[in-house]
């Protein structure tokens, strides 16, 4: 039996799981990680972060929409456009993707072992149609599934959840997406950029609201202008499909009717059938595994990490509370702390992505502050890829000078982001993008336009604390 037992064990082999699992190795652990379905990756991989991205990018290219503002040149889908044509890449980017997984994992000498998973008692798990084995720490990494209100037929097959939406098989000439969070935003924007008529419906009277409000408001004009239809704080009382119709009712009595439908109202842990009651655990609510600082549960062996656990249920974070849980079990000196400074990537079209401090949130904390902003249509790589409504807006500490905040939207968000949370995370001022020297052209220099204008508020700042 000594052949199977580990010193980890780990469930599940997403971002969460892999990264844990090759933490240990490393540091010479003999580690076992099971996943029941046929490649590693998890939702992040198969399901979710890649396969929604690859058909971000095919909205953007096959309709043009990069460029419908240049050359007068316009770009029209074929009527008969159906989303595995538009998504031909998928699968070679989920089979690439799983490779390396399957190499990191081979690399570190960490065996895969293959089935659904069940504890049997705290030390010993039992593998469906597979071997029994044992472990001295044990990390839950199985990730989340879309929630699935009891009142909605997700049988039918013209109502989706966020996991299903993408093996709808023609695209849909319309689409009303129940939930304006990360996810429901994602998708309105592709499915609209698509030519798809989109309906949003949230409860919440404001669309992501930890974003700061001025890319909330510049994001809900953006979405509008590609025809997503928002109606905010209203809440979907009935849906039934009605012939090739499916109807949804609102609180105020209206109905939408549209060809298509995403549920995309939120997510719970996939903690069911783990036989967590064998060893006292049980989630919450929603699914969701409680845990320490450390990412122990109430059994201090037994680690969980990743979407498993909720907030913020990010691929990025999530390999980073593996790493760092899996350094608290075995006292690793290396990894101790999941970073405080957390990046948002939200790939709507356009992108938007934001780390540090937002206008509002300086003035909840009483943090005094300057806000530059530098936009994308006064800036010469903006003006040649036709991006001319993205922003670089920079939230610097008045007394300190220090960076507190960098939101930006449009081309390229999510990669500019880095920049400024550097900045931040090192503590650095303002000043470092004005002493810089950027690309030209570049998005890149528009940190040190928005700089500027940070600078000229820090001065009118000092005038009037010395009035």
């Amino acid at each position: 039996m000594r052949e199977n037992h580990f010193d980890l064990l780990v469930v599940g082999a997403g971002p969460a799981g892999e990264k844990g699992a090759a933490q240990a190795a490393y540091f010479g652990k003999k580690v076992a990680i099971v996943e029941k379905k046929p490649a590693p990756g998890g939702a992040a991989v198969h399901t979710g972060t890649l396969p929604s991205k690859t058909l971000r990018e095919a909205a953007l290219y096959l309709s043009g929409h990069r460029n419908r503002d240049l050359y007068g040149i316009a770009v029209a889908l074929e009527e008969d456009a159906t989303l595995p044509r538009l998504m031909a890449r998928k699968e070679a980017i989920i089979e690439a993707e799983s490779a390396t997984i399957v190499d990191n994992l081979r690399r570190h000498r960490i065996e895969r072992v293959s089935g659904h998973a069940r504890f049997v008692d705290p030390h010993t798990i039992e593998v469906e149609g597979g071997p029994t084995l044992t472990a001295d720490n044990v990390l839950i990494a199985t990730g989340s599934r879309p929630r699935r209100p009891p009142d909605i037929d997700f049988d039918d097959d013209q109502i989706h959840d966020s996991d299903e939406v993408l093996d709808i098989e023609k695209l849909p000439r319309s689409l009303c997406v129940l939930g304006a969070g990360v996810i429901g935003c994602e998708y309105a924007c592709m499915f609209a950029a698509l030519g798809t008529t989109v309906t949003m419906v949230d409860t919440r009277t404001e669309i992501l609201p930890f974003l700061d409000q001025e890319l909330i408001d510049r994001l809900r004009a953006a979405m509008a202008k590609l025809g997503v239809d928002l109606k905010r704080g209203r809440r979907w009382s009935n849906v039934r499909r009605d012939g090739d119709v499916v109807t949804v009712r609102l609180d105020d009595g209206s109905e939408i009717e549209t060809e298509q439908l995403l549920f995309a109202a939120g997510r719970t842990g996939a903690t069911e059938g783990l036989g967590l009651e064998n060893i006292g655990l049980e989630p919450n609510s929603r699914g969701y595994l409680t845990v320490d600082e450390h990412y122990r549960t109430r059994l201090p062996h037994v680690l969980a990490a990743g979407d498993v656990i909720g907030f913020p249920a990010l691929a990025s974070v999530s390999m980073e509370q593996g790493r760092v849980a899996v350094c608290h079990a075995f006292g690793f000196q290396y990894k101790k702390t999941v970073a405080e400074l957390l990046p948002y990537g939200i790939y709507t079209i356009p992108e938007v992505s934001a780390v540090g401090e937002t206008e509002q949130t300086c003035e909840a904390k009483s943090i005094p502050y300057v806000v530059g902003r530098a936009l994308y249509r006064n800036n010469a790589r903006g003006k040649i890829t036709g991006d001319l409504d993205g922003m670089t807006k920079l939230i610097v500490h008045t007394e300190s000078r220090k960076l507190i905040g960098v939101h930006v939207i449009g081309e390229r968000a999510t990669e500019l982001v880095h920049i400024g949370q550097a900045v931040i995370q090192l503590g650095a001022t303002v000043d470092t993008f004005i002493d810089m020297v950027f690309n030209y052209p570049s998005l890149a220099e528009s940190y040190k336009y928005a700089a500027y204008e940070c600078l000229a508020g820090l001065a009118r700042a000092e005038v009037h604390l010395e009035a």
